[in-house]
């Protein structure tokens, strides 16, 4: 009989060899779906996310969300390797998805396997699989969230190295618009978009807002894309310029919005609002019970759905974040293995605090 870890990563294994790319990870919801049939566990799916309750839940006991996604980007340009073979290499398990976020995926599940028809444990476990993690799509997390019920404190599966991100930065796109007027540019006429979007450009570049977050340090803007002008000889009427903006837990977007707005003269259009920074109190039962498994805390750069999570969460999972979209992409057997086992430790030290 295959042991819970070899189970994870054979379900790995099958879940690489499945396109999943977002907004078309049927396939791979039906795969998990079926896994826990196989185990006799009930599940239940909207769209293209599935997710199971431990045999004994009990309304009365808070709820622990153990959550990761199973879409995937699409493969890098450089792949030499077939992004959908599974294979297992000098200790290293490749394929597309393998380290963000498949390898927290299943060791997530396998936890939650452990724990499943455990009695009077102190807490009820709530498993979900979800889709379009990786474009921050309204139809992933967002949408099951209202279906869950009340959750008491979420751990959401991302590559950290097992270590715990108590904070991450939120995400802010805004497209700004700056109008001039047309004309020959060989004459002195007409009003040069290009030449009165540099000043607002230029604040971008350099303005530090006064608040520094201890984990996530300051925010930061970026202006990464820019389009103007028709042909050569034409003063541009028009100039848009795009910036990507990461938040933090010290500043909503929209609290940043209004800061951008007060401090430059062109039309400031954003993408959205809906990914905030989050963070969570470092006195937490849960970041506790991590720091007991010997866990280090950190603020992470990068964006994920915990931004969408309106209760307390840090994001936690096998794999390096620096492999992550990367060609080639793998994850370390031994990391998956090594994550169930703290994910599993934590959840019994977690016991000893509630």
């Amino acid at each position: 009989m295959k042991t819970l870890k070899e189970e994870a990563i054979s379900l790995l294994q099958k879940l690489i060899s499945i396109e999943s790319f977002s907004r078309t990870e049927n396939k791979t919801a039906d795969a998990i779906a079926s896994f826990f049939q196989s185990k006799n566990i009930s599940t239940h799916r909207f769209l293209n996310n599935v997710w199971a309750f431990n045999k004994h839940f009990d309304a009365t006991k808070p709820t622990i969300l153990l959550n990761s996604h199973h879409d995937t980007v699409k493969p890098d340009v450089h792949y030499t390797r077939n992004p959908f073979d599974p294979a297992i290499e000098g200790g290293r398990l490749f394929g597309l998805g393998s380290n963000d976020a498949g390898g927290a995926l299943v060791s997530l599940l396998a936890c939650f396997l452990h724990f499943y028809d455990q009695p009077g444990l102190k807490f009820n476990l709530l498993y979900a699989a979800t889709a379009e993690e990786e474009i921050s799509g309204k139809n992933g997390v967002e949408a099951l969230l209202p279906k869950l019920g009340e959750i008491y404190f979420g751990i959401v599966g991302e590559p950290t190295n097992m270590e715990i991100a108590v904070s991450e930065k939120g995400l802010l796109v805004i497209d700004c618009i700056v109008t001039g007027i047309a004309g020959h540019a060989a004459r002195d006429e007409g009003d040069n978009a290009i030449y009165k979007a540099l000043k607002d450009i230029e604040w971008f570049r350099t303005f530090k807002f006064p608040n520094v977050s201890g984990t996530l340090g300051p925010v930061k803007m970026t202006v990464s894309m820019i389009q103007a002008g028709t042909q050569h000889n034409v003063i541009p009427a028009s100039c848009q310029f795009t910036v990507d903006i990461r938040t933090t837990d010290l500043y909503s977007n929209q609290e940043v919005l209004a800061i951008i707005s007060r401090n430059i003269s062109c039309a400031v259009q954003p993408r959205s609002l809906r990914l905030n920074s989050s963070s969570v109190p470092k006195e937490h039962p849960v970041v506790r019970a991590g720091l007991l498994s010997g866990r280090t805390l950190y603020g992470s750069p990068t964006t994920s759905d915990q931004a969408l999570m309106n209760f307390p969460t840090f994001k936690m999972g096998p794999g390096d974040s620096a492999r992550s979209h990367t060609a080639n992409e793998f994850i370390f057997i031994q990391e998956i293995e090594d994550g169930i086992d703290l994910y599993i430790q934590l959840l019994n030290n977690l016991t000893s605090l509630l």
